[in-house]
């Protein structure tokens, strides 16, 4: 039935160069093998389209693991790259197109290169990897893939998450070192962009500055988002939770968690709520399913997915980063109960 199924799909979209097999609940209690049935419609459809598989069942501190598992099985297919090879710099993380491209500008006049992003843009064009690979992380949640690229002989560059001016900043100046920029280029390529961003900035921070954020877990995004709101908006972050803490990922970020704030790891959702109803913050970032609850006990919320499913990487678009904490008191003001 399942070859039945990718026959038919492939058959309508041509296109499709790069097909998936996810395995979840369901597949693996029937004990459906999607391993070797993903070896065999790769044999059967080659050389027009490659069939991998992940498992997404079992997936237990957060969905964005979902991402980490996809690109984990996308690294086998990277070639490989010599011992001789030039130094190259891969971006490890999806990103949005427009954060692609602001962020190949850079590299380039920064004189960075050549510069890759995983995954490609294409099925066909992955990226080579070998000793003289360096990679900036992107998210903070791809633990597997950057320890599947180490093994391949890549390089991990420790910095901030490019979120903010700062932050990205700090991700910018890790691959600048790398490649032995001079610290006046770095400045007269990065400054514009960054005095931009801190202008973009400045409107949000009028309403957020002095403000306390209580993060429930969620993304594992939320230790560079509690410092990108504290160093740069003047938030108070109560608690940060997160439902898992890859130490190595966030090194950098853990040096810069703000003074006072409780950092919480794991789902512990009756005793976080007791905690953020004890503290009442000023504001609050969690998912739907609590979010509608403690709106009605009169808190102010933020939906957490949506800092997933927007750009909100790099200097253009640490405005609207901001905006994305700011408008739930924008909405708060105007409504009348």
């Amino acid at each position: 039935e399942l070859d039945r199924v990718v026959d038919r799909l492939l058959e309508r979209r041509p296109d499709i160069k790069l097909l998936f097999l996810v395995g979840s609940c369901p597949s693996e209690v029937i004990k459906l093998d999607l391993s070797r049935a993903a070896q065999r419609l790769s044999s059967k459809h080659q050389p027009n389209v490659r069939v991998l598989n992940y498992s997404g069942s079992g997936i237990e501190t957060t969905f964005t693991q979902g991402e980490d598992a996809c690109l984990a099985a996308l690294v086998p297919e990277a070639p490989s790259a010599g011992e001789d090879a030039l130094p190259s710099l891969l971006i490890v993380g999806a990103l949005p197109d427009v954060v692609e491209d602001q962020f190949a500008r850079l590299f380039a006049e920064l004189g960075i290169g050549p510069v890759a992003f995983f995954p490609p843009r294409r099925s066909g064009q992955i990226p080579a990897v070998g000793p003289n690979t360096r990679m900036l992380i992107a998210q903070p949640f791809l633990g597997d893939t950057a320890r599947a690229l180490e093994a391949r002989g890549a390089k991990r560059l420790p910095a901030l998450f490019p979120f903010g001016a700062e932050g990205t900043t700090h991700w910018l100046k890790a691959a600048a070192d790398a490649w032995d920029v001079p610290e006046m280029d770095f400045r007269r390529v990065v400054a514009p962009h960054r005095e931009r961003a801190k202008r973009a900035l400045s409107r949000s921070k009028e309403v957020l500055d002095g403000r306390s954020i209580f993060f429930f877990p969620d993304s594992q995004l939320e230790p560079p988002l509690a410092r990108f709101l504290a160093e740069e908006l003047g938030m108070r972050p109560i608690e940060i939770g997160t439902p898992y803490l890859n130490r190595d990922l966030l090194s950098e970020e853990m040096k810069r968690i703000p003074e006072g704030a409780q950092l919480s790891e794991g789902q512990h959702v009756d005793k976080q709520l007791d905690r953020c109803r004890d503290a009442r913050p000023d504001l609050v970032v969690c998912g739907l399913g609590l979010a509608n609850p403690l709106e009605a006990e009169g808190m102010t919320t933020k939906w957490s997915i949506e800092l997933v499913f927007s750009p909100v990487h790099g200097f253009d678009q640490a405005g609207d980063l901001a905006a994305l904490f700011a408008r739930p008191f924008a909405r708060r003001s105007v409504l009348r109960v």
